[in-house]
């Protein structure tokens, strides 16, 4: 794959889903009542990027990504950045995107292959959607929150069980999400255009 990298598209591509996750970013975060995270949607681009671009192309967006938030860039949720953004609550769910996104991808591309290996199986749309789902919800949601729910509970004193139940308000939207992600991918991988 670092060979393949260093190819226009593949520069063109990691640049449009760095920005792609900046926006989505940038969009006002909602604060939830006693919880120091707000809902964003930034794992909408860690699903996104996993998905569409595999597991090495999806790293570097995302590192790419926290790079620039900690170079101080304001490109985090409330314009925040600045190496300070790594001793708040939220710091482990941001480093947590990065091998969330690449997780996401590496499972989506074993779906890819198996469809290869399986070329007079008929695999309907809803099938590779809801792969692509459960990819999603692996590597966007549960890796994302494990590193994210240690990291806050360490920083704001709170037990790791009382963490844990904080974030399940946060499930059914990111959920959501990952199915919208994975009905988006589908689509754009059918016309082959990654």
């Amino acid at each position: 794959m670092a060979g393949s990298f260093l190819k226009t598209k593949d520069i063109v591509l990691v640049a449009l889903f760095c920005a792609l996750t900046i926006v989505l970013g940038l969009i006002p975060p909602i604060p939830m009542p006693g919880v120091p995270v707000p809902i964003t949607l930034q794992t909408f681009g860690v699903m996104l990027a996993g998905l569409i671009l595999g597991p090495a192309r999806a790293g570097f967006v995302l590192l790419l990504y926290v790079g620039m938030a900690v170079l101080g860039l304001p490109v985090l949720p409330g314009g925040r950045a600045g190496m300070a953004v790594l001793a708040g609550p939220t710091a482990g769910f941001l480093l947590g995107m990065i091998p969330g996104a690449m997780l996401t991808g590496w499972l989506a591309g074993r779906l890819k292959q198996q469809q290869h290996v399986r070329q007079t199986d008929s695999h309907s749309t809803g099938w590779r959607i809801f792969r692509f789902w459960v990819a999603c919800i692996t590597g966007g949601l549960v890796l994302v929150y494990a590193f994210g729910i240690p990291w806050m509970a360490a920083v704001t004193g709170m037990s790791l069980s009382k963490a844990f139940w904080v974030m399940l308000a946060f499930v059914p939207g990111d959920i959501a999400k990952a199915l919208v992600a994975a009905v988006v991918a589908e689509r754009v991988r059918r016309l082959n255009l990654t």
